[in-house]
């Protein structure tokens, strides 16, 4: 110790020691507050990475999204026009979906056989939808494997669809069922020559990611205009200043979905081109070798776990809106607005057009969602928004307050929005996946399975619609006298079935297991095998 010229210890070195130790005191809690904040920090991490695996987290061990490089960009021009395959799509399922019920308001057919009507078709769709698809994927010719069958299904497609209902009057019901019946089996399998190829197309127009979402919000944007025009046919068919009657009303209007969907459904066909044109390889082409290749596809398509998940979860989804779709119509005249049909078809137009408004924006939504937490989670999110819409029907379908029919809407646009935005990027992933395994392209398979579960669940919702209505003891000749207990099984049927279905989809997908991480690292070893393959220009 230093001391001072008197020989008493130096107070300036006493000083520096009480500083020295206060620094060290501040350095320690210094150091002690951030290895605190560091154990907090971690902490939360860990809290962040238990939810993310609780709850599904799509991007968990990936660093970072991959951004969409500029040459897996599809043109927007290049969407637009896909996308007016989705228009013709579902201008044909709208139109057939919306104008059947003039079977039983204007021909005062059995709602049962209706019903039948709708179901029975989709039947032969369990064969003929894949063989289209396996026929579309093994095509060789200068056009691709897909374009010839757009342009002549699209054309086929609108010409039989206005045969169909140009229905000759005076006939017995059997007479009708019949004619309607055979008449949508031939329609169904030009629908179905256009509609597969279509499908399988846009599943191979983009290697990336998230630009598959982007593509099938665009198609799905367009494919919305139908469902803003179709809650309207009723109305269409039943002005009288337009019509003498609904059926000559559903004839002229068949007219103008034949001629629309004939000239837009060609245009795919025209202005966009294939990635993969190559065919598999030759092999035993005799009819015998075809159908040993035909029944391997179909188990191997249908062996992907992946892929069924999407299937079942599609199939609830959308059955439950079909069933509300041909349903609510009854609900809406016969206990909001006591049997008046024109007034209740007013009505069901708003509700209809709200709703589809409200899709355009939802599809935005989901797309941008769909990029930002995962295809899945993004799923997840709209099928729930959607099931409490459904719920919400219970309460503000009132005789009180008729415009309560709206307020369900943009709530329920939800499901089939987010639906069809995410359901077709995912099946490219699937698609993809399969490649990796078994070395072959079947998008013909995936999109004509997938896509006759669609059209099984709109058969389904039509037949059992039918039979509901007979369930809850609905009688067209009462008109507005229906009874109570008729109006409220009505009204449960159309409020809760939809909700459980659309619940049960949300547990169908929980497991999905591609997510961008993984579809990124199939990509690199696909690429690696055979090459890239450039996204087409026009």
């Amino acid at each position: 110790m230093s001391r001072d010229e008197e020989g008493f210890p130096d107070r300036r070195d006493d000083l520096d020691r009480r500083r020295d130790v206060a620094r060290g005191r501040q350095g320690e809690e210094r150091r002690g507050g951030a290895d605190r904040r560091r154990d907090i920090s971690e902490l939360v991490e860990d809290a962040a990475a238990s939810w993310h695996n609780r709850l599904g987290d799509e991007t968990q061990g990936a660093p970072e999204h991959w951004e969409t490089a500029p040459e897996d960009r599809i043109p927007f021009l290049q969407k637009v026009i896909y996308g007016l395959g989705a228009f013709v799509n579902n201008l044909l399922a709208a139109a057939i979906g919306g104008m059947v019920i003039v079977l039983n308001l204007g021909l005062g057919m059995n709602p049962a056989l209706v019903g039948l009507l709708g179901a029975l078709p989709r039947l032969t769709d369990a064969i003929t939808d894949p063989l289209m698809g396996y026929i579309s994927d093994n095509t060789r010719s200068r056009w691709g494997r897909r374009r010839p069958y757009i342009f002549v299904g699209a054309i086929l497609a609108g010409v039989i669809y206005i045969a169909l209902w140009q229905l000759p009057g005076g006939r017995s019901e059997a007479f009708y069922f019949w004619y309607f019946l055979v008449g949508s089996f031939v329609f169904y399998l030009a629908y179905t020559m256009f509609a597969t190829p279509w499908v399988a197309l846009g599943y191979e127009l983009t290697p990336d990611f998230h630009e598959r979402t982007r593509l099938m919000g665009v198609q799905n944007f367009i494919g919305q205009i139908p469902y803003l025009i179709a809650p309207w046919f009723l109305w269409i068919m039943t002005n009288e200043a337009w019509f003498q009657d609904q059926i000559s009303g559903a004839a002229g209007l068949a007219i103008v979905v034949g001629i629309v969907a004939a000239g837009l459904g060609i245009l795919p066909a025209i202005f966009l081109r294939e990635r993969f044109v190559e065919a598999r390889k030759e092999g035993d082409r005799s009819l015998a070798g075809e159908l040993r290749e035909f029944a391997r596809g179909m188990k191997v398509t249908l062996s992907s776990s992946s892929f069924l998940k999407l299937c079942l979860a599609t199939f609830l989804v959308f059955n439950g809106f079909m069933l509300v779709s041909s349903f609510q119509f009854y609900v809406i005249i016969y206990w909001v607005f006591g049997g008046d049909q024109a007034l209740g078809a007013e009505y069901a137009g708003y509700a209809g057009t709200v709703g589809a408004f409200s899709t355009f924006a939802v599809i935005v939504f989901i797309t941008w969602l769909g990029t930002k937490v995962g295809k899945r989670r993004a799923f997840f999110f709209a099928t729930g928004v959607s099931i409490v819409g459904y719920v919400l029907k219970w309460f503000t379908y009132s005789p009180d307050f008729p415009w309560g029919v709206i307020i369900p809407a943009p709530l329920i646009a939800f499901g089939l929005g987010g639906l069809f935005t995410l359901m077709g990027s995912m099946i490219a992933d699937v698609v993809d996946e399969d490649e990796l395994i078994t070395h072959e392209r079947r998008e013909g398979m995936f999109g004509s399975i997938f896509w006759w579960v669609v059209k099984l669940g709109m058969a389904a919702a039509l037949a059992v619609g039918g039979v509901l209505l007979n369930v809850t003891g609905f009688d067209v000749a009462l008109e507005g006298a229906q009874t109570m207990e008729t109006l409220t099984m009505m009204r449960a049927f159309d409020a809760f079935i939809p909700a459980v279905t659309s619940l049960i989809a949300i547990w169908a997908v929980w497991s999905y297991p591609i997510t961008e991480q993984t579809a990124h690292e199939t990509r690199q070893k696909l690429e690696a095998r055979r090459g890239e393959v450039p996204v087409p220009e026009m």
